[in-house]
């Protein structure tokens, strides 16, 4: 007859399954722990939410410095190149709505980048205006001014298609977005602008189609949506008061 092993070599065995069990159980936390965090990174990182972000940060900026001092009446100073780089995220949302806004991608993109080079010499948006009204150049194609204004519109015109989409359940894209251009952007376009971008309208895409474009679900979508909405618009009121505070009127 075989003798039975030591009591030490039973002990040690059943340490090392003991810990072998123990490194599985790790592996398994430490994977279920990795997924969770990629889960939660992909969660924050879809163009809306990265947007929505930079937005708020934008806001807060703003906010503070105004309750720190104030500018001809505009309140605060916002920087230059914060508000070039934020905006040009916002682009992606343009490419989405496919061909019907591909005129507002075109140009915001253009007014975008023309802001992104001039902060390499301008500190502040105050700065750049006040340049241009001592120039007499605020209205000329190309200026400065001119394209902050237009990168405003197109600011305001995503704020006003996410109001009209989350008016509605029912409400088509088309409809919310014929009604945000008919607002922000349609006073100042000509009659050719205006009948090229309502016949677009048609080749919008539906409401799922856009929420798959910008990789959200629809509670995911509204969220954000009023996220936007709620930082972007101090942003946009702020703009407008710097021309405003300027004796500079809005309707162009």
């Amino acid at each position: 007859m075989m003798s039975p092993p030591p009591r030490s070599s039973i002990t040690l065995y059943s340490q090392q399954q003991q810990q072998a069990q123990d490194d599985v159980v790790g592996v398994a936390e430490e994977a279920t722990e990795a997924n969770m965090t990629t889960t939660t990174k992909t969660k924050a990182q879809t163009p809306l939410s990265e947007i929505v972000e930079a937005f708020e940060e934008l806001a807060k900026s703003l906010s503070s410095r105004r309750n720190r001092n104030s500018d001809k009446g505009a309140g605060g100073e916002l920087r230059l190149d914060a508000f070039s780089k934020t905006c040009s995220l916002v682009s992606v949302l343009f490419s989405c709505l496919g061909l019907a806004f591909r005129f507002a991608e075109s140009e915001y993109v253009a007014k975008v980048r023309d802001l992104v080079e001039a902060s390499k010499e301008y500190n502040t948006l105050q700065t750049i205006i006040d340049l241009d009204v001592a120039n007499g150049t605020v209205r000329t194609s190309g200026s400065h001014s001119r394209n902050l204004r237009r990168v405003r519109q197109g600011l305001d015109l995503i704020r006003a298609l996410f109001e009209q989409f989350l008016s509605t359940n029912d409400y088509s894209l088309r409809e919310a977005a014929t009604t945000a251009y008919s607002q922000v952007c349609a006073p100042y376009h000509t009659w050719a602008v205006r009948t090229a971008v309502y016949a677009g309208m048609y080749t919008l895409p539906t409401r799922d189609q856009l929420l798959l474009n910008l990789n959200e679900t629809e509670h995911s979508a509204k969220k954000n949506m009023r996220m936007y909405i709620k930082a972007s618009l101090p942003v946009i009121q702020y703009i407008d008061r710097l021309y405003i505070s300027r004796n500079i009127s809005l309707d162009w």
